[in-house]
């Protein structure tokens, strides 16, 4: 069990650390990839076959377009959640090329490198027993967060 990091290019790799980082307060393994949709196909493919035996997600990591989210949908089983990092450069309308899928292509589009590791813990949740109790404490953590701000606020 754990999560393959895909990242288009290494301009992104500060970003995939990030998600790599916050996978660890779930107890989930992760491993880096670099390879592009449009650059390297062929050679994505075979990252892609390398992890057809074990239990996975995938997690893409491009920005400008994303065709890495789209194509390693089309070619897996896995669960692929598209994390494309945010671009001031891009107003944040290079998120759309992650949005509009063709028929049959369907990655989860989740936006920010704890939530992106959020939904991954979730999904491994379903089946492992400490994943799901590392969410339960990181809902928990959350909600007293909340509460302890609303006590400490001037409510007059």
């Amino acid at each position: 069990m754990k999560a393959i990091v895909l990242i288009g290019s290494k301009a992104d790799l500060d970003y995939a650390r990030e998600i790599a980082e916050k996978l660890k307060l779930f107890g989930i393994e992760s491993e880096l990839r670099i390879a592009s949709a449009h650059k390297t196909p062929e050679y994505l493919l075979e990252i892609l076959k390398s992890y057809e035996n074990e239990e996975v997600i995938f997690i893409t990591i491009a920005g400008r377009s994303n065709a890495l989210s789209g194509f390693v949908d089309a070619n897996t089983l896995k669960p692929v959640i598209a994390s494309p990092p945010y671009s001031d450069k891009f107003a944040g309308v290079d998120l759309f090329s992650s949005i509009r899928m063709p028929s049959g292509v369907a990655p989860m589009l989740v936006l920010e490198a704890e939530n992106t590791a959020l939904a991954v813990a979730k999904i491994f949740a379903m089946k492992d027993e400490s994943v799901r109790k590392a969410v339960k404490d990181y809902q928990r953590k959350k909600k007293e967060e909340i509460i302890k701000a609303d006590r400490g606020a001037d409510h007059g």
